[in-house]
């Protein structure tokens, strides 16, 4: 999930962090949440009723091995983008932005991470779940960051895979196996990952414009890729509706995915009317409310219906 939160804190100096707040820092936190809470989602999903104590346990396990595998995923994604990020304001508060962490501290962090929770995942979990959570890091880490996003606009269209497995991670890690349930979820988040971030890359088109990276706003303008954001929001809409439709969940599920679609659609066609980057940030934040409110009420709908 290559979600991308502005830092609360960009004005404040790194060298004032105690240096475990800036390892912490590499691993992007607020990212992440989201990552191991959808993530969550799929494993309650896979569950039938209301899970046993040994099932919390596995869970609970499951997730940490995520997190530390998903923290050092980011944590290599700031190694190799250390040079762009310290073209940009919206990143350069980081640690090796800034040469807070050299490039061996943080590659050694990473490693050490990536090696934990692969490890708790493959002994307490399962292989399978170690294996699809091992090949999400590479996919982000590598595929994404190191080929994808210095080479095409639509880096953030097929890197997008990667970031929408965290739900099949844990559909995994619960049923030892992943059923068209989990790949629905996926469907979703990869979707929801365009439009989520082209609002972004529309108020920041100047720090992508600095980094070099070919971003749709650089590459393709403003005009078009507020259409891709329209495109991509209505296809989302339909691929919302799909839990309901194949039984996953239930009426509550229904309203809130609506009532969440129509809301996420007005902000693209009012984007595609009347262009602003206060209006551009506005979406971007409701894009995040948009998934996780969406994925709390596929939770709460579970164990109602």
């Amino acid at each position: 999930m290559t979600s991308n939160v502005d830092h609360p804190s960009v004005a404040a100096p790194i060298a004032t962090m105690p240096i475990w707040r800036q390892f912490y820092a590499l691993m992007k936190p607020r990212v992440i949440q989201l990552i191991v809470f959808c993530a969550l989602i799929g494993m309650v999903l896979a569950v039938p009723g209301v899970p046993s104590i040994s099932e919390l346990q596995l869970m609970g396990i499951a997730c940490l091995g995520i997190w530390l595998v998903s923290g050092a995923a980011a944590a290599f994604n700031c190694v190799v983008e250390s040079h762009i990020d310290a073209k940009m304001r919206r990143t350069s508060w980081r640690p090796t932005a800034k040469g807070e962490l050299s490039n061996r501290q943080t590659l050694t962090f990473s490693a050490l991470l990536c090696a934990a929770g692969s490890l708790l995942l493959y002994v307490w979990v399962n292989p399978l779940t170690m294996w699809l959570t091992f090949a999400t890091f590479v996919g982000y880490a590598v595929i994404y960051t190191v080929v994808l996003k210095p080479l095409t606009p639509q880096n953030i269209v097929i890197g997008g895979a990667s970031g929408a497995m965290p739900p099949v991670l844990g559909w995994a890690a619960m049923a030892n196996g992943v059923g068209h349930e989990a790949f629905i979820l996926f469907l979703i988040i990869f979707l929801w990952t365009p439009p989520h971030f082209w609002a972004l890359a529309l108020y920041r088109v100047e720090d992508y414009r600095k980094s070099g990276l070919p971003m749709l706003p650089v590459t393709h303008g403003s005009e078009f890729t507020r259409l891709q954001i329209l495109l991509y929001t209505l296809i989302l809409a339909a691929a919302c509706l799909l839990p309901f439709m194949v039984g996953m969940s239930g009426w509550l599920y229904l309203f809130a995915a609506v009532v969440l679609s129509i809301g996420f659609t007005g902000y693209a066609v009012a984007l595609m009317r009347h262009y602003s980057d206060a209006l551009a940030r506005k979406t971007f934040k409701f894009s995040l409310i948009h998934l996780s409110v969406l994925f709390a009420a596929l939770l709460i709908d579970h164990y109602m219906v």
